[in-house]
């Protein structure tokens, strides 16, 4: 069976029917996307995962589904959310790589870049003729990178190479780690601190220049698909034409992450509907003691307690996507709803596993591979702890985060 799939007879696991908020264009093109998810990842995804390959050879058949930040398309925010849940219930993987490409590399150009960084890059981003990483998270910073960011960016001038206040290149040294699609990417986007004034500077860095170094991180038992990357910049110059000059500091980048909080929000959703897609089929179709898991009263019990979360997920994910539409949606929301669904969602997953029983540590099951990568989500973009301490601040004007 696969994700979106339901058994004959049987209501799906958009229990309140939330898909008929989207207009009938919305409506057709989720289906498109159901059809491609169906056909083209769900057959492959555990393969993929088990053995950490990313399939690029996919890449020009998901951009034929011009789905490329679909808010910029003129669907709505709520579309846009169902389409990376929807992602995410085939494959997490394969939804972190559109949300990284997308929600912040693309989205980043459409926000942030000159009429000449978008004549470049944009269209062929857009498409997927080349990918893009966002290079923020660093080795010794996550939670603190904004005021603790340790990669520098030093202005030189082109002609001489020594330090200039008038230059018009750039020098970057640091690290950064836990970048997505780093070890294929052809550009990312780094974040670097300004060694003259401490400012947080955005560059648009192309992945083969001399001094980028890139090295997969190994032994993940989470998103196994996703090509995470080590960087290192040793001396690398930068022109100053692929610097984003409307970024003077970090302030500026937090409508960009806000968004792509959103998303992975959205993905904790998809997490859910996953989980309760293979353990609904599981509990109908094993028998124990002669009769249909499904039977079991506890059993019963824990498939509702899967789709009371996810459904209260979804509701919060509409609400906040009308809020986004009405360009009202704050961080404290965000955080609130990053935080409430991931902890959901662990819940939910937990539940799946402990239903498939010892098969739910079986990747040929799918429950597995849904349960650990829902750690990843728990953590990425705001770990669950400072998405809750961001809301407390919000509640009570107190701050906890020092």
């Amino acid at each position: 069976m696969m994700a979106g799939d339901s058994l004959p007879d049987l209501p799906s696991a958009d229990f309140f029917a939330f898909e008929s908020l989207l207009d009938q264009k919305e409506r057709d093109k989720l289906a498109e996307l159901r059809e491609f998810l169906a056909a083209e990842i769900a057959p492959f995804a555990g393969d993929w995962w088990n053995k950490a390959e990313f399939p690029a050879h996919i890449l020009p058949k998901l951009a034929a589904l011009e789905l490329s930040t679909p808010a910029q398309r003129g669907y709505s925010h709520l579309f846009a959310g169902l389409v990376i849940a929807e992602m995410t219930r085939v494959d997490t993987s394969i939804a972190t790589f559109f949300l990284v490409h997308h929600d912040l590399f693309v989205e980043s150009l459409y926000a942030f870049g000159s009429e000449d960084q978008k004549r470049r890059l944009l269209d062929a981003a857009a498409n997927l003729e080349i990918t893009g990483a966002f290079a923020l998270t660093e080795p010794n910073h996550g939670s603190d990178v904004a005021g603790g960011m340790e990669t520098g960016a030093r202005r030189i001038s082109s002609a001489t190479g020594e330090a200039d206040d008038g230059g018009t290149a750039w020098v970057l040294n640091g690290a950064k780690r836990w970048i997505g699609n780093g070890t294929f990417c052809d550009y990312m986007l780094v974040w670097a601190r300004d060694e003259t004034d401490g400012s947080v500077r955005g560059f648009i860095v192309d992945a083969t220049l001399p001094g980028v170094s890139r090295t997969r991180i190994e032994n993940k038992t989470a998103l196994r698909t996703v090509q995470n990357a080590d960087i290192l910049l040793t001396d690398v110059r930068v022109a100053e034409a692929d610097r984003f000059a409307s970024i003077n500091s970090f302030e500026d980048t937090k409508e960009l992450l806000r968004g792509s909080r959103i998303m992975v929000a959205w993905q904790a959703v998809g997490q859910q509907l996953a989980a309760f897609d293979v353990a609904r089929q599981y509990a109908v179709e094993r028998h124990q003691f002669g009769r249909p898991l499904a039977h079991f009263q506890l059993i019963q019990q824990q498939l509702v307690t899967m789709l009371g979360n996810a459904v209260a997920s979804m509701a919060m994910m509409a609400g906040l996507a009308r809020l986004q539409d009405e360009g009202a949606a704050d961080m404290p929301q965000v955080a609130l709803a990053k935080s409430y669904i991931s902890a959901r969602m662990r819940e939910t997953v937990a539940l799946g596993r402990s239903i498939l029983g010892g098969n739910g540590i079986l990747t040929d099951y799918r429950m597995a591979k849904i349960f650990s990568d829902a750690e990843a989500i728990y953590t990425y973009e705001g770990s669950f702890e400072i998405n809750t301490l961001i809301v407390g601040r919000a509640v009570t004007g107190i701050s906890a985060i020092t």
